[in-house]
């Protein structure tokens, strides 16, 4: 899938936000710009399709040198992603683990601080419940963002995440709590 960018509508956006839906096949990329208040703005989606000639280490390595070029050139300041889920399939589950293994190389190999959501905590910061399906979150991210169209769906759940993390991180601050002191971890 080609890259979607938009020019940033926010003047001084305090801090641009890559979120990443890891896949052994297909890995979602979105990049928003947030203001001090949490507004969020649209400025890049992709699908890194890692399919083709080679093996698993192969694809592996194409999540990895796609985040390195989306990193270097975006150059975001917090990254998100999801959170393994237990898959009723072990090899499955593996092979995801192994490519959000890859891609969280890429991010802290370019210094960036990753932070960490399970699937329930994006469907529900996003759509407002914790078992929407992908229709639902493609279209909520869609109005949310003011992107016209269909959004693949593993773009749309990285925007969704990089969302959820714009929406926490805006909740924090308004809570109080400095932003040093707060570290996501689970």
């Amino acid at each position: 899938m080609p890259p979607v960018r938009t020019e940033s509508r926010i003047p001084d956006p305090e801090c641009r936000i890559l979120g990443i839906d890891p896949g052994s096949q297909r890995t979602g990329v979105g990049i928003i710009d947030v203001d001090a208040r949490g507004r969020a703005v649209h400025v890049f989606h992709t699908t890194l399709s890692v399919t083709g000639t080679g093996g698993f280490p192969d694809r592996l390595k194409r999540i990895y040198d796609g985040l390195c070029a989306i990193i270097a050139e975006q150059d975001p300041g917090e990254v998100a992603i999801e959170r393994v889920f237990m898959a009723r399939n072990a090899d499955s589950a593996l092979k995801l683990g192994q490519a959000r293994g890859a891609a969280i190389c890429a991010v802290v190999s370019r210094g960036v601080e990753v932070h960490e959501y399970a699937a329930s905590e994006v469907k529900q910061a996003v759509v407002g419940g914790g078992r929407a399906d992908k229709a639902q979150v493609q279209h909520m991210v869609g109005v949310l963002l003011g992107i016209r169209g269909t959004i693949q769906a593993d773009a749309a759940d990285a925007l969704a995440i990089a969302l959820t993390h714009a929406h926490t991180r805006a909740s924090i601050g308004r809570v109080g709590i400095p932003r040093s002191a707060w570290r996501r971890r689970r």
